[in-house]
């Protein structure tokens, strides 16, 4: 019985999100749409934004677990087309007070191809943990500043295309990152 209420938590959550911006989206509009109380949303989330945490893993987030298996590239060219495929909610979010909640979802997920990537790029090389993690985090924010690029620009950008871009300034960056002494 929990499971299928904290489906519809989120089912409503969706369905207001489509219509709604996030930041005028309250516990109370939430429950009462879906007909609970408040202590059954709290029985499942701790707030509302532990709420839109778990719609960013559900609608988004699955790309970023199969990053190892697909490949980083293919993972990133999915989540680009799962942001187009909930665009209205995204840019709801996007647009909202609470926006950086996407942001820092986007960059903490990145880490799920990045990290991998990296690897694949330097293996037989000596690098320490701090290089590595230099590394990592440059092509974090790089990816983040084109993501936020990619939103700006209304998700026009072909999804293959703009992860094909990422990764060929990633690999150049990680390769000339790998000739330095």
């Amino acid at each position: 019985m929990a499971n299928i209420t904290k489906k519809r938590i989120l089912q409503t959550f969706t369905e207001m999100l489509e219509t709604t911006p996030f930041d005028r989206i309250t516990v109370t509009a939430l429950t009462k749409t879906c007909e609970i109380s408040h202590n059954t949303f709290y029985y499942h989330y701790h707030d509302i934004y532990e709420l839109l945490d778990a719609w960013l893993e559900e609608k988004l987030g699955g790309p970023f677990s199969l990053a190892e298996q697909a490949g980083g590239e293919a993972a990133l060219r999915a989540f680009l087309n799962k942001c187009k495929e909930h665009k209205r909610i995204v840019y709801h979010i996007f647009d909202s007070l609470s926006r950086d909640q996407l942001e820092r979802y986007t960059f903490a997920r990145s880490d799920w191809f990045i990290l991998p990537y990296i690897r694949q790029h330097t293996k037989g090389k000596e690098l320490s943990g701090e290089r590595l993690k230099t590394l990592s985090a440059f092509c974090r924010y790089s990816f983040l500043g084109f993501f936020l690029e990619f939103l700006w620009n209304d998700m026009e950008d072909d999804a293959g295309e703009l992860a094909a871009v990422i990764y060929g300034t990633l690999s150049n960056f990680v390769l000339y990152e790998m000739e330095r002494p």
